[in-house]
């Protein structure tokens, strides 16, 4: 079996069951099984985008394994992200919030959230959807192979239009990374370095995606 000095940087055969994947899961199990289920799986559901949007804000400064583990939390916290809930917490939401030791108890951040829910909904009414509006930033072309410094990159083009769009329209804690770590996660791209095993099955359904707002 092949070992990992032997892999190209960003890749690890994993301990677990011999799989080679990007080597950022460090083969924890929580987070093993985030990158083979979720990350780069293309979404179009509005809360899943509201909630990754929003959770990316959170883990600015933190990992994302941070955020992983608390998720649960927050969805609890912030009425599943539903964001038409969420555009109307209070100040009594806020403290209730603020107090919660199962997330991340940044005021700002837990006030931003609030705020983006109201502009997601502003967002539903101009645009049809979320995903019509996020998916509008998809890159129209991607490297056929994603080597690890190109996964990593930490913000795009695209990224840094889509954030600019965003705090045009009064949205929060959107910087250009935190939107480009959303579009990977996402599956705006597949960022599943070459030579993953989950980089092919990724592909696979990003082409059977239909973009929302566009023809089927």
């Amino acid at each position: 079996m092949t070992n990992n000095d032997t892999l190209p940087k960003g890749l690890i055969r994993s301990p677990s069951d011999g799989k080679v994947r990007c080597n950022w899961h460090d083969d924890k199990d929580d987070y093993r099984t985030y990158h083979d289920r979720e990350w780069g799986r293309p979404q179009d559901d509005d809360i899943k985008l509201f909630e990754k949007i929003c959770l990316e804000g959170f883990q600015s400064g933190l990992s994302w394994l941070t955020i992983l583990r608390k998720r649960e939390n927050f969805r609890a916290g912030f009425a599943g992200f539903d964001y038409a809930k969420v555009a109307k917490f209070d100040d009594a939401d806020i403290e209730r919030l603020v107090n919660d030791a199962g997330i991340v108890r940044h005021r700002g951040k837990i006030v931003s959230t609030i705020n983006n829910a109201a502009r997601a909904l502003e967002m539903e009414a101009m645009e049809g959807s979320l995903g019509a509006f996020f998916w509008s930033y998809c890159p129209d072309t991607r490297p056929a192979t994603i080597d690890a410094d190109a996964a990593f990159t930490p913000h795009t083009v695209e990224s840094t239009a889509l954030s600019k769009e965003l705090k045009k329209r009064g949205w929060s804690f959107v910087g250009p990374t935190t939107c480009y770590a959303f579009m990977q996660a996402m599956g705006m791209v597949n960022d599943h370095i070459e030579g993953c095993e989950y980089r092919d099955v990724v592909e696979a359904e990003r082409q059977a995606f239909v973009v929302p707002g566009s023809a089927a």
